[in-house]
């Protein structure tokens, strides 16, 4: 009996936070043999999918014994947790401000492609045992088929299929070949943003569906004003046909105000103009026959805060591994904390030819000042549909603070516009409409790294 995968994750596509269980069988050997293993051979490719009959890309070999039931069972989310993480920075081909050059992937014109989200793996299983010379014997391999890897995670309250003991979690809905498919995000449909507001939609697009991205500028009324489309090319930061390519799985879509000041001259002449404020931009996705392939997003744009106060706009990881963004537009409150070290300090001068008096030093000195930055930010009166896409940000392991569009000095490094936080607030009290009526929410950030100051 030659050895089966007798249960599989149920589809392709994986996000790595989701139980991977591979369960392996060999009735034959596993009865008839002694010091009886399986054995997983895992290989993990960043560029194309593996080929199990080479070593290139093998990450490792994984064994387990037979259970009571005489099957081998693997878990192998904890492994492939490990080979995908968030883009913070835009790919190579992808352009700022019409120019290639390195940059965060936040503020990227047009398309840029993954470079860290998604990974290809396939397993290679065998059964080893002892032959009765005490010779290690390993027999009898089967390959998985090749599956996508996904920087996300389930959530418990997640639906997940099941056919002939296999599950998973089923991400065709975000596949982009229905006007119902959806980006990779829990936000709402309709978002909310500044006129300098950079921030990108993520999107998976691992088959040849996606050929252009229509954008609809709106004035207040509702009134389309302009528009421009955007096609899946290279030089658009998107390749021009399709093959196997992890770096191609997933685009990331820069599509919010500020990165349409960047390149589109029909939307900078509608802020010359003064004629997109207080209105919107909308998106969809279509084939190459211009058929829509994706639910519409809409972006309102704010009006100006009279009262003047500063804007700040986070941006987090999101349940799919890629970034959801927010600006809270209300009162925020800055505070500086500092922790320093001190040291008594001389008065005079103890090593010259002289003694002198001088009255700046002696006592008590600080010899480091540690200063740390608080913000406390307040969102304005919001809709039950944001509670999601709070709670994936008390839940998130990377925050950001996001600057907004301004002129670069040349050969800028560009490393102004983003900020590392720490998100300070520990609890999230999800409001309702029934319950609270109006919905407002508080959050406070740390910022990671602390002030410069001198060292005396």
């Amino acid at each position: 009996m030659a050895t089966t995968i007798e249960q599989k994750p149920l589809y392709t596509q994986l996000p790595v936070g989701q139980d991977v269980i591979f369960v392996v069988k060999n009735d034959n050997i596993v009865q008839n043999q002694i010091k009886v293993k399986f054995v997983a051979e895992v290989h993990i490719s960043n560029d194309t999918p593996p080929n199990t009959a080479v070593s290139t890309d093998i990450i490792g070999y994984f064994k387990t014994t037979p259970n009571n039931a005489g099957v081998g069972i693997f878990d192998f989310r904890p492994v492939i947790e490990n080979y995908v993480k968030a883009d913070n920075i835009a790919c190579r081909y992808s352009q700022y401000k019409d120019v290639y050059q390195r940059h965060p992937i936040h503020i990227t014109d047009k398309f840029s492609r993954n470079e860290n989200c998604v990974r290809y793996m396939a397993i290679q299983f065998k059964i080893e045992y002892l032959d009765s010379n005490n010779v290690l014997q390993t027999v009898q391999s089967v390959n998985s088929v090749p599956y996508t890897l996904i920087n996300g995670y389930i959530k418990r309250t997640d639906v997940l299929g099941i056919w002939n003991e296999d599950f998973g979690y089923f991400l065709g809905d975000f596949n982009l070949s229905s006007t119902t498919d959806k980006f990779l995000t829990n936000a709402p449909a309709i978002q909310y943003a500044n006129l300098e507001d950079y921030g990108t939609f993520s999107l998976l697009a691992p088959n040849g569906n996606l050929d252009r991205i229509r954008l609809s500028y709106n004035d207040s009324t509702g009134t389309q004003i302009g528009s421009d489309t955007v096609y899946r090319t290279t030089g658009n930061g998107a390749y021009v046909t399709w093959s196997a390519k992890t770096e191609k799985e997933l685009l990331h879509f820069g599509c919010f105000p500020a990165n349409l000041q960047n390149w589109s001259t029909t939307f900078q002449g509608l802020v010359t103009a003064g004629t997109i404020q207080g209105g919107s931009i909308s998106m969809v996705c279509s084939n190459n026959l211009g058929d829509k392939i994706s639910q519409q997003y809409t972006i309102n744009i704010n009006c100006p805060e009279q009262k003047n106060y500063e804007p700040i706009r986070l941006v987090w990881l999101n349940q799919f591994g890629v970034w959801d963004y927010y600006t809270f537009n209300k009162k925020s409150v800055r505070s500086i904390s500092t922790k320093g070290s001190t040291y008594n300090q001389l008065a005079g001068t103890w090593n010259e030819s002289k003694y002198r008096l001088d009255s700046y030093k002696g006592g008590k000195k600080s010899f480091r000042v540690n200063a740390t930055e608080k913000i406390k930010m307040n969102t304005d009166f919001v809709n039950e549909n944001v509670n999601v896409m709070f709670e994936e940000l008390i839940n998130s392991p990377e925050i950001y603070i996001l600057d907004g569009f301004q002129k670069d000095i040349n050969f800028s490094a560009l490393n102004n516009y983003v900020t590392p936080v720490r998100l300070t607030s520990t609890s999230f009290t999800r409001k309702t409409q029934a319950n609270d009526k109006l919905i407002q929410y508080t959050f406070e950030v740390e910022k990671s790294k602390t002030l410069r100051t001198q060292s005396i």
